[in-house]
Formats: structure tokens, sequence, C-alpha cells
């Protein structure tokens, strides 16, 4: 067993497991007695829960061709995607843009390779971040956002790296050196919520 301990932040744990021969496989943390975050190969603690999702590409969403199609969050949904943006320090409009690609704002989407709810939570993600039901509303809108949060601070607030990670996973962000991948569905991706937030945006702007 190969076994990382870092005091500072996620993020560097990222950076030096980025640089190890295993850097493919799960990756287990927990923070032990003293307060130190520890990182290993294995879960050999019980308190251990999974950090890193294994590198497995793309989660086959499907996304339109176009792009300047505003698709703006159902009456019923837009105050709990607000109220979770904010809690976790995301601008809702990135929050509702990344929903808008993902699942088009339906809580029971599922992709062919197993991405659940509306932020299409992978099984090992919504595992990571306590996800019992990833069709539950609340329960993913939690768990997406605060995997955004989380990839946001990883990657510097880069929205473009954050996105591509959301889609294809922060392993194959770091293996193509912190850029987008070079999949076809991810390097879509990208624009189709990009495009998405400045039209949000702009809907915002104009009904003030």
């Amino acid at each position: 067993m190969q076994r990382f301990r870092l005091i500072r932040s996620a993020a560097a744990a990222i950076a030096l497991l980025s640089l190890s021969t295993i850097a493919s496989a799960d990756i287990y943390t927990f923070v032990d007695d003293n307060g130190v975050p520890n990182f290993s190969d294995q879960q050999t603690d019980p308190r251990a829960k999974l950090f890193w999702r294994d590198l497995n590409g793309p989660k086959g969403i499907a996304m339109e061709l176009r792009q300047d199609i505003l698709r703006k969050p159902p009456a019923a949904l837009s105050p709990q995607i607000e109220a979770i943006a904010r809690t976790y320090r995301l601008e809702p409009a990135l929050l509702a843009a990344l929903i808008s690609v993902e699942s088009r704002y339906n809580p029971l989407a599922l992709s062919p390779r197993g991405a659940k709810g509306l932020t299409q939570l992978m099984p090992a993600t919504a595992l990571r971040y306590g996800v019992r039901n990833a069709f539950d509303v609340k329960q993913n809108l939690h768990g997406g956002a605060r995997y955004l949060r989380d990839l946001l601070a990883m990657f510097n607030d880069d929205v473009h790296l954050a996105l591509a990670a959301f889609n294809a996973g922060e392993g194959a962000v770091l293996k193509y050196g912190r850029k987008i991948p070079p999949f076809a569905e991810t390097q879509h991706y990208v624009p189709q919520v990009l495009s998405q937030l400045a039209l949000l945006r702009r809907a915002a702007r104009e009904a003030e």
C-alpha cells in the first residue's frame, strides 16, 4: 500500500497523486486524530471515503448540437438551485447551466453509463458525497454542487477545467496536463455549459 499525507488541501493531494504510479486508481481519504488528511489506494481505515473517481471518460449524456437555445430552470426548481448554489458559494446561473446540459432539469435522467439525476452524478461520485438516492432532487443538487465547488478549488477557479472534470473526471483533466481532455463529448460539453451560463446571465439582467 502507498499512502500520502498532506496538511493543506485536497487540491495539493490531487497534484501529488497525478504524478504517482497509481494515478488511475481509486483513492481514499480520511482525516486522522491529529487533523491530518490521509490518502491511500486502499480502503484500510473505516473512516476512509472515496476521494478520486477512477478515469472512465465522459458520462454518455445526450447534448443538443445548438448552443444558443436558452433553457431556464422550471419555476418549482429554480429556488432550490439558487439556495443550494449559494450554500456552496457557487453562482446560481452556473449550477443551473450545468444542470441544463447534464439533464435538461430532469430529476430522473439516467445516462447509458449510469450517471443519475439532475446533475448526472456517477455512482462513485454520489457515494463520495453521501448521496444515497441520486434521483432525489435535494440530495442530487447538494452532491452536484459540492462536487463542482471542490473541482473549482482543485483547478484554481478555472471554470473550463472544472466543467471538463465534472464531465470526464478529475483524473482525465490531470492526465492531459490540466487541459480539457480530447474526448468529443467533453469538448462539446464545456462550451455547451458556458453558452447556457451566458444566456442565463443575460436573461437575469433583462429581467431586472
